[in-house]
């Protein structure tokens, strides 16, 4: 039977979602989280593939198992979360379709990421310290662009090996929120890097070293030289991910 996971973790000491040959990912501790508990060998998968030091606040993964009941299921995630410290919090775990996959049944995706104009000694880990002034009009103008285009090569990170880097942006915005700036952005899927490929450009376009012109340019010149230098993995937020209803049995 399969299962989808439902959890959030804090990237910072991630070497990001998939597992690397010399580094720890969320992945690789969550298969030997579930190995030593079901004393089986597991394999994870995930709904995307944040990258290092990228958080997500609602993220899902599928693995197979036997039927659990709904006590299994309860007494399954506390384990998990007394197994991982703060990093990593369960939220549940859910019976799904046999043929639902995390990643390719999402419909959508949205990240957040948090801009700060003033020092923030308490939230340092988790925002971008940006002490320069921001034209947010135009960055929005900017931002609203990306929702006619549908080849981002220009923000993907190269040598990526996907199969295409075509994507259907739905929302792109910037709002501020107290003392942050915060960049939200809707898609049916990402390209690695994408989303803070995207914010380094349009921050540029916020200083005023881009025209809404120049921006326009960097897109559809298909050419990741184009854009502008990646913001920090620190401030991103994988914050939603959207599931039809129909694949999840209760």
């Amino acid at each position: 039977m399969r299962y989808f996971l439902h959890f959030a973790y804090n990237g910072s000491s991630f070497h990001g979602w998939q597992k690397q040959p010399n580094a720890p990912s969320v992945q690789e501790e969550i298969e030997k989280a579930l190995c030593f508990m079901l004393k089986e060998k597991k394999e994870v998968i995930g709904c995307g593939r944040t990258d290092a030091g990228v958080h997500a606040r609602d993220f899902y993964a599928h693995f197979d198992h036997t039927e659990l009941s709904n006590e299994d299921l309860e007494m399954l995630t506390h384990k998990l979360n007394g197994y991982f410290h703060s990093e990593i919090r369960f939220f549940n775990i859910l019976r799904v379709k046999d043929d639902a996959s995390a990643r390719f049944c999402a419909l959508s995706r949205t990240y957040q990421y948090f801009v700060a104009n003033q020092k923030q000694p308490f939230n340092n880990d988790f925002s971008l310290y940006y002490p320069h002034a921001l034209d947010i009009e135009s960055m929005n103008a900017c931002a609203g662009l990306l929702m006619q285009y549908k080849d981002f090569t220009s923000f993907a990170k190269l040598h990526a090996q996907t199969a295409t880097n075509l994507c259907t942006v739905s929302e792109c915005f910037w709002r501020v929120e107290g003392e942050y700036l915060v960049f939200t952005i809707r898609a049916n899927r990402f390209l690695r890097n994408m989303v803070r490929s995207v914010v380094g450009t349009l921050l540029d376009v916020g200083k005023g070293k881009l025209t809404k012109e120049e921006f326009t340019a960097i897109i559809e010149g298909k050419s990741r030289s184009l854009a502008s230098s990646s913001a920090d993995a620190k401030a991103l937020f994988l914050t939603k991910v959207e599931y039809p209803q129909d694949i999840f049995l209760y």
